[in-house]
């Protein structure tokens, strides 16, 4: 298991109040909320941060050669 560390959370009321509704809605206690909501952000602040570094080394001429290709099947029924 992974250590756990504490820190001290200062909400505003009006999301401490949201926070709980929601909690008990889940069935989950406030601290797993955060949690999973700061869980959520940093894989979210990661995607992008990759995205954008494999986009930066994107070769866009060997793309558009790509798109440019003759051959390949086409779309049968029921591809979407």
């Amino acid at each position: 298991m992974s250590q756990l560390s504490t820190y001290p959370l200062r909400l505003p009321r009006s999301i401490r109040t949201g926070v709980e509704r929601f909690s008990k809605q889940d069935g989950i206690s406030i601290n797993q909320f955060v949690s999973i909501a700061v869980a959520e952000k940093l894989a979210m602040l990661q995607a992008q941060a990759y995205f954008t570094e494999r986009s930066a080394r994107a070769d866009m001429s060997a793309f558009d050669q790509l798109m440019q290709r003759s051959g390949g099947e086409s779309p049968r029924d029921g591809d979407v």
